[in-house]
């Protein structure tokens, strides 16, 4: 198996941590468990010069440091259509330097590319399917977190209510599309519209920590790791064995809310409300369970016909930090996280295949009892909402903690 994730960002993107570098990304998808990583940000003069000279092309795929890389990017659309601002993020994957070479030649002709990973432009999603599929039909284009409220493609800000309404004709040339941390495949599969369409999952990742990178990721079950099977595996599901999911409520949008108010509520509290915080009697911000709820066409648990499956995960640093009631970046959460690593290998197979015997052979009964129960979807986590990460909820002497 191979674990992919496609979307991240580098230390040239807004918002994002200097030491979102080749060699740390390399170090921490290891230790999590990534077997291939997007580049991210191959818009970046600067950073594509380095990938340029530090990455090596073996057999229709790069690497460094014994990982293997995809040159992909995410940019920013910001244009009006049917009567609406539109702002669309779209991933984007190349199968070679020269293809990014003649993205960024375009790019260069509808405005600035150096000043941020993750540049903006005015033109409709249309021109860029069009154009792109005219520099190479290998190239794959994929709707960035799908249901953000600002800036997915369904999302209640200044999203569409179908990918035919936001891409005309060149619907054909979509075949994925990114579901974001606040909804999961089983949200999705709701929709009839989106069954032809392959549900992917990245951590968009702005740090190169394990509790960002590989949040959310892709397994596939390959005999060769090439650009040519990874696409393939996209748009037709062959050799896609499972996506890796956080708990939707640990999204930053899965309830609408108001964060400057602290308040978030259900779809169903919001219609109550008439969609108007009750505290300060602005709009709130419609999250993506109610966004879901809005588009959907089933009841909940349907599955469709060849529908990839699914694992909910959250990241092992935030189950040892509610374990020890510290945050994510502490001291004491390393500790726990390292010792874990020098018996194990990697996040993931801690995460996944590790036996809670053998867990408790390194770490104490509590975690890893926490530990399987992430593993089995039975840890209870307080719905993020408008930009607000969710949080694990514990129970701990008949008292209730919430813990970051």
């Amino acid at each position: 198996m191979q674990t992919a994730d496609f979307h991240i960002h580098s230390k040239y993107s807004r918002a994002t941590s200097g030491n979102m570098v080749l060699p740390d990304i390399a170090k921490n998808a290891k230790i999590k468990g990534i077997d291939i990583v997007g580049t991210g940000d191959f818009t970046h003069p600067i950073w594509l010069g380095e990938l340029k000279q530090k990455l090596k092309e073996e057999n229709g795929i790069y690497s460094y440091d014994d990982v293997n890389f995809v040159l992909s990017t995410e940019i920013s659309l910001i244009y009006k259509q049917g009567g609406k601002c539109r702002r669309i993020h779209h991933l984007i994957l190349a199968p070679n330097f020269s293809a990014v070479d003649q993205i960024n030649e375009f790019l260069d002709k509808k405005g600035r590319r150096d000043y941020d990973g993750r540049p903006i432009f005015g033109f409709t999603s249309i021109e860029m399917v069009d154009v792109l599929m005219g520099i190479s039909k290998d190239i794959e284009i994929i709707p960035a977190h799908a249901w953000t409220p600002w800036y997915g493609i369904f999302g209640s800000m200044s999203g569409f209510d179908s990918l035919e309404e936001c891409f005309g004709e060149k619907t054909k040339y979509i075949h994925s599309i990114e579901t974001g941390m606040s909804s999961d495949p089983a949200m999705n599969w709701r929709i009839s519209a989106l069954d032809s369409i392959t549900l992917t999952s990245n951590s968009d990742a702005h740090s190169p920590y394990p509790w960002r990178l590989g949040r959310e990721a892709n397994v596939f079950d390959f005999k060769e790791i090439n650009y040519e099977n990874i696409i393939n595996s996209i748009r037709t599901r062959k050799d896609f064995a499972y996506t890796i999911e956080v708990d939707p409520n640990y999204g930053k949008y899965h309830y609408d809310g108001h964060r400057l108010c602290n308040f978030s509520c259900s779809p169903k509290e919001a219609k109550k409300l008439k969609d108007i915080c009750p505290k300060c009697g602005k709009p709130l911000v419609t999250g993506v369970l109610n966004r879901v709820e809005q588009l959907a066409d089933r009841e909940e648990g349907f599955v469709p016909k060849d529908a990839v499956p699914f694992k909910s995960l959250l990241p092992l640093s935030e189950v040892v930090a509610a374990s020890v009631g510290q945050d994510v970046f502490t001291k004491k959460v390393w500790e726990v996280h390292n010792r874990l690593m020098d018996r194990f290998g990697n996040e993931f197979n801690v995460l996944l295949n590790v036996e809670k015997k053998e867990l408790e052979k390194t770490i104490d009964e509590k975690l890893a009892d926490l530990i399987i129960k992430n593993r089995e979807g039975r840890l209870t986590v307080i719905p993020g909402y408008d930009g607000v990460y969710g949080v694990i909820k514990q129970e701990e002497k008949g008292l209730n903690k919430f813990l970051k």
